[in-house]
């Protein structure tokens, strides 16, 4: 029998980012622990993909894409979700773009796109849906960050900074919304094999340094995510706010491998 405060049942959340990739993964574990689940993002196929797949485990869902560029996009997807289901308590923030590059190649366009989707993409929806939280006093946050949110990763330079302001984000809202009964936490993944990242690291000099740095020898599978997002949005977790979760094999521990 499942702890009855992890259990999601009755629970309504949205997954942005959640039609590929870490979000679709977080999305379909949330509702078979129980959620009725909104996954969206840009493409109106993955969106319809990701809603079916959640309908599939008896959970409800809308199709309502969503680009986290544009503020009107991301208050439908609430409005929508709020029309039918009365309320939203649960926000996953999965969306995610990366480019890799000298920095002095970088230009303002290529950073501002990375940062637009990666960090303010974040405030537009946190804004949009905090808000709700906040007049509900109820609310369950999860952002998603990146070894790049501590570390230097050589020739991703927006990546990074977009990663490490999320996580300053992150906290800055549980602070501020402390009072609301509206926890904000961060799940910061290791390295985990994704259509986003995959060129860089399968058989690649750059793969192979991540899993020397890596004390469990092996990347992450995505599926190894969810226990945490299950956590971090459950009633478990009514005292965990500010947060940063490390799902990462044991890689921001790591000293002396061997």
């Amino acid at each position: 029998m499942i702890y009855k405060s992890l259990d999601l049942q009755g629970k309504v959340a949205v997954v942005v980012g959640g039609t590929s990739g870490i979000g679709r993964v977080i999305s379909k574990g949330l509702a078979q622990a129980g959620a009725d689940l909104i996954p969206t993002g840009r493409r109106n196929d993955l969106v319809h993909d990701a809603a079916a797949e959640i309908e599939s485990l008896g959970r409800r869902s809308l199709r309502i894409a969503c680009d986290v560029h544009e503020r009107s996009s991301i208050q439908t997807v609430l409005d929508g979700a709020v029309k039918e289901f009365g309320k939203v308590e649960i926000l996953v923030y999965a969306a995610g773009i990366t480019h890799r590059g000298p920095f002095l190649d970088v230009t303002e366009e290529g950073w501002q796109n990375v940062i637009e989707t990666n960090l303010t993409g974040a405030f537009r929806t946190c804004q949009i849906f905090g808000s709700h939280m906040v007049q509900r006093g109820y609310g369950r946050i999860i952002t998603v960050g990146s070894l790049g949110s501590y570390l230097g990763l050589n020739e991703v330079a927006a990546y990074a900074a977009s990663k490490a302001g999320l996580v300053s984000l992150t906290r800055t809202l549980a602070v501020e919304w402390a009072k609301y009964r509206v926890c904000v936490n961060a799940i910061v993944p290791g390295v985990f094999p994704t259509a986003l990242n995959k060129e860089l690291l399968d058989g690649t000099p750059r793969g192979q340094e991540f899993l020397t740095r890596t004390p469990m020898k092996r990347f992450g599978k995505l599926e190894e995510l969810v226990g945490g997002a299950i956590f971090l949005a459950s009633d478990a977790a009514s005292f965990v706010t500010g947060t940063t979760l490390h799902i990462d094999g044991g890689f921001l521990a790591s000293g002396v491998n061997q």
